[in-house]
């Protein structure tokens, strides 16, 4: 069951935009708010959603933190330490584990901008998320807190990074051979393989060598066209050459030509 994200009192609409976009990333759409600070919906949050509109519309609204959480067994407070406030203390990884592990609904807090979760907030919670940061510089804005938690919890997921252009199937080895076999009589007959003892060590070591990078079927093609291209320009030049002449005589021919 995925987590739900409540933002607790948020300030400004691009902020809860922001966040959307974060939890659609790592395929999360429950966010509840509570209280946010200049009401729902916000013009402020689609354009910052960046097109994670299916999270900004099915955001729903609470009064309080306990009624935005009533649902949920299991609640995490995303905060540092509370003096006064004794909870077992997670990072974002071990918390994502137990929330995977859970059969029951389970809710993450995030505070305001500003000031974070109050005492009160997080006294609702029964597990802390800290994010292991520079002691020197604790300065995370919501958007990344909840990116962090997010990408945590989507290890647990059959997520993928989409490719910008579709991935072309891997050449067959018939198609492979055909190359290298191609290749080979080209450099048979320009008396590449030389000395004798060395043909089959040289021959392993170019198959090695066009094995290894795991060419796709369109490489392959494109490069045996080439390979043929070379091959036949080879072919015309020998034909513009006529065997009984001398290298001077083909030069004034064409000259004349």
């Amino acid at each position: 069951m995925n987590p739900v994200i409540v933002l607790v009192r948020p300030q400004l609409g691009e902020n809860i935009g922001k966040a959307a976009r974060a939890m659609l990333n790592f395929g999360l759409t429950d966010m509840r708010l509570v209280a946010p600070r200049d009401g729902w919906p916000n013009p402020q949050a689609g354009p910052a959603a960046s097109g994670a509109d299916v999270v900004l519309e099915r955001a729903q609204v609470f009064d309080s933190v306990a009624e935005a959480v009533a649902d949920c067994a299991h609640v995490y407070a995303t905060t540092v330490r509370k003096r006064g406030i004794t909870k077992p203390v997670e990072t974002p990884e071990v918390a994502a584990r137990g929330i995977h592990a859970a059969a029951e609904r389970s809710a993450i807090l995030f505070g305001p901008e500003r000031s974070g979760l109050e005492t009160d907030d997080v006294a609702l919670a029964r597990t802390i998320i800290t994010v292991p940061i520079n002691p020197e510089f604790g300065s995370l804005n919501l958007a990344q807190a909840v990116i962090l938690v997010a990408y945590e919890w989507s290890k647990g997921q059959a997520l993928a990074q989409p490719s910008l252009t579709a991935i072309d199937p891997p050449a067959s080895q018939a198609d492979l051979d055909g190359m290298i076999a191609q290749l080979d009589d080209m450099l048979e007959r320009a008396n590449f393989f030389f000395p004798p003892d060395r043909v089959p060590a040289t021959r392993r070591t170019l198959r090695t060598l066009l094995t290894k990078p795991g060419w796709s079927a369109q490489e392959v093609r494109t490069l045996r066209g080439v390979l043929s291209a070379l091959d036949g320009a080879k072919e015309r030049r020998g034909a513009d050459r006529r065997p009984d002449q001398r290298p001077d005589q083909r030069r004034s021919n064409a000259d004349n030509s």
